[in-house]
């Protein structure tokens, strides 16, 4: 299954990504104080498929997510539901720009096996925009020397996780729809979570069932939008992309909790911006060969 490339439409995608995920990342904060993790990714996962079977069946319905490519799915999602595990563990041990900020080494990681093993081309713009981009978030987040904390363990094997988990989903991208992706990630990741769930129940509060509903459906469609993305550009062009959730989650601490919005947040934003920005250049046409 392959699409025109198109940056602009990969860029666009992104922005639905971005706009998701900042949302999840403020639910999981409230979520996490009252309820277990495998409980609030359990109810993600099963309340996420019922707002997509209206998308499944206005494509043909189940018969229509059938996969030849199976194990695939079930190794893609078994990696990222340990990612996603350890990130909302994370959210219980550290402050929210830490982990954010921890998972944007992710994209070093992405772009590593995207080149190895999808045989994606590294051109300069594309390593500067990586270079710029995690050189923004040490300047944000600017890492004290001291005891490391093991939630900064945990968020780095996260986002050692989601790398491995985006490269898998560029590859399914290749031959599996959107929705099938996304169809497959709730079905393996519910069964993988429904023991651990149950055994810790607690039954949510009416405020929580808000948090958990907009956790379910900002988790679900967050991917479709990421997928969506993986079908118009590279993994190496899309994920640098992600650099922006950075200064976004800081200005989202600034008008949510009245945390402080200091210089070095808004430099280190303008070089992740300018790091996608050179991402998004095209790469010089190689010189024509003259006939001899």
């Amino acid at each position: 299954m392959t699409r025109t490339p198109s940056k602009p439409r990969a860029a666009l995608w992104m922005a639905g990504w971005l706009t998701l995920m900042l949302i999840v990342a403020v639910a999981g904060r409230e979520t996490t104080r009252e309820l277990n993790v495998f409980q609030i990714m359990e109810l993600r996962s099963l309340i996420g498929f019922v707002m997509l079977y209206p998308l499944i069946r206005m494509n043909g319905g189940f018969r229509a997510m059938r996969t030849a490519r199976l194990p695939q799915h079930i190794g893609r999602n078994i990696i990222h539901y340990g990612a996603q595990l350890g990130w909302f563990f994370a959210l219980t041990l550290i402050p929210l720009a830490q982990v954010v900020s921890i998972e944007f080494t992710m994209p070093i990681w992405t772009a590593i096996l995207a080149a190895a093993f999808l045989g994606e081309r590294m051109t300069v713009w594309k390593n500067l925009a990586i270079v710029l981009g995690l050189f923004g978030v040490l300047v944000i987040v600017r890492p004290a020397t001291g005891e490391v904390n093991p939630g900064q363990l945990i968020a780095l094997a996260a986002a050692l996780g989601f790398g491995i988990s985006i490269a898998m989903v560029k590859s399914l991208t290749r031959t599996e729809s959107t929705l099938a992706i996304i169809f497959w990630m709730l079905v393996v990741q519910s069964a993988a979570g429904f023991f651990p769930a149950i055994y810790t129940w607690h039954t949510p509060s009416a405020y929580l069932w808000g948090w958990i509903v907009v956790i379910a459906f900002c988790g679900t469609f967050s991917h479709y939008c990421m997928a969506r993305a993986m079908l118009y550009a590279d993994a190496t062009v899309v994920v640098p992309m992600d650099f922006l959730r950075v200064p976004l989650t800081a200005i989202a601490g600034w008008l949510i909790y009245s945390e402080q919005l200091d210089v070095y947040t808004v430099l280190g934003a303008a070089l992740i911006l300018t790091g996608n920005l050179l991402n998004l250049k095209s790469p010089a046409p190689l010189p024509a060969r003259v006939a001899t």
